[in-house]
């Protein structure tokens, strides 16, 4: 048997796991950006049944990297109904050095504990280090490595709100997507085996306009000094100092 056919099979066991329910978050139709979302998904989808790992058409999970961390970015796309859930999720530690709740790149090297950006297949569950987990192969060469690297869904204490709430961010993965306990219980039902999710840095508000990151404050070296100009027509000169 094949890693493929391997990670198939699973789909099977997770199927036998009784997942709690919950009221979920009330969804919401006819946001200009969630027509976005539904093209997104949509082409994610056909990516998936063009390499025949697409089983089930109904949802998509679209993870919007462009927004901050404390803002509810994983879209749970309901291709059927129309409707477009948000939920909160973590990026990878590698992708965010400065812990300011923004991702700044990716990856798809092993080790550099980077979030990828591309289309992922979904497989069944298993029971790893954070309990029950979604597998996930990575369907473009931007993260082709997800098997490799262990990149899957799973739950976390710091992807909980009450962490939000303590610390204004949520904590950094190793490059997984890694959502609250209630979230990912969703993600389970909504996502496992056979459907899809897309990473990508959109940074789409609801209104469907981009919200634009904060630029890091460019600061001079401290052996930088500003000279002002010795004539009226003379531009300013940066003595460079001894580095």
């Amino acid at each position: 048997m094949n890693r493929r056919d391997l990670l198939r099979s699973s789909i099977a066991t997770g199927a036998a796991l009784a997942i709690p329910a919950r009221l979920a978050a009330q969804p919401r139709a006819g946001l200009p950006r969630d027509a976005k979302l539904a093209e997104i998904a949509k082409m994610a989808q056909a990516k998936a049944r063009a390499r025949e790992m697409l089983w089930h058409d109904d949802f998509v999970g679209i993870a919007d990297y462009g927004l901050r961390s404390s803002e509810p970015r994983f879209h749970f796309v309901n291709l059927r109904a129309g409707t477009v859930q948000s939920y909160l999720v973590s990026h990878g530690d590698g992708s965010d050095p400065d812990h300011d709740g923004w991702l700044n790149h990716y990856s798809n090297v092993e080790g550099s504990h980077c979030s990828s950006k591309g289309t992922y297949a979904t497989f069944g569950w298993y029971t790893g280090r954070f309990g029950t987990s979604i597998r996930l192969e990575g369907l473009d060469p931007t993260n082709d490595n997800a098997l490799d690297r262990a990149i899957v869904m799973h739950r976390a204490k710091y992807a909980e709100p009450e962490f939000l709430k303590k610390w204004g961010v949520l904590g950094r993965s190793n490059g997984c997507f890694a959502m609250s306990d209630a979230d990912f219980k969703l993600a389970l039902l909504q996502l496992g085996g056979g459907r899809v999710l897309h990473a990508d840095s959109f940074g789409w508000a609801e209104d469907g306009s981009i919200v634009t990151p904060p630029q890091p404050e460019v600061k001079m070296p401290k052996n930088v000094e500003v000279l002002q100009p010795e004539n009226p027509t003379g531009a300013e000169q940066l003595n460079p100092g001894v580095f």
